[in-house]
């Protein structure tokens, strides 16, 4: 199963977008505290349907106490300070994709204790900032899925 990991997420429809992609792929989605909204809000469950009750969720009070919890697969930080593409990643069941906050990206303790190798970037053209991150988020779940050859999917 893949695992997507959004580090103290900022933006409710963003999250809520996140909850429908894993609904919809049979991904599991932890949520690092604090944050940026309260899980109940009205734009998190305009963006993400009512797909949350497909989804599982899961949070963490820190980045810690989410770390400590994790006994299976890898750990791999997107990040635009990535310096190995995702596409050049030969992805595994129960792989965590770990995001950081829309307006900061993953901090850099973060970063160091994924380590360089595992810290992947998206291509993008030069002087771009960076993508909206459910997009991100989809295009790397789609890829890990697409190499799991689409298990339980159609």
């Amino acid at each position: 199963m893949i695992n997507i990991v959004l580090f103290e997420p900022e933006i409710p429809q963003n999250t809520g977008n996140i909850i429908r992609l894993a609904a919809n792929s049979g991904s599991r989605l932890h949520l690092i505290e604090p944050l940026g909204f309260e899980l109940d809000e009205k734009k998190l469950r305009r963006a993400g349907l009512d797909y949350h009750e497909f989804a599982e969720i899961f949070t963490y009070e820190s980045w810690e106490s989410f770390a400590e919890g994790q006994k299976t697969g890898r750990f791999f930080g997107i990040s635009t300070k990535g310096k190995n593409r995702y596409s050049e990643v030969k992805f595994a069941q129960d792989d965590y994709l770990i995001f950081g906050p829309e307006t900061r990206g993953l901090p850099e303790a973060v970063r160091n204790e994924i380590g360089q190798e595992q810290l992947l970037r998206i291509p993008m053209l030069p002087d771009s900032r960076s993508l909206n991150l459910s997009n991100a988020a989809a295009i790397l779940v789609y890829e890990v899925w697409r190499q799991l050859d689409f298990q339980s999917g159609n």
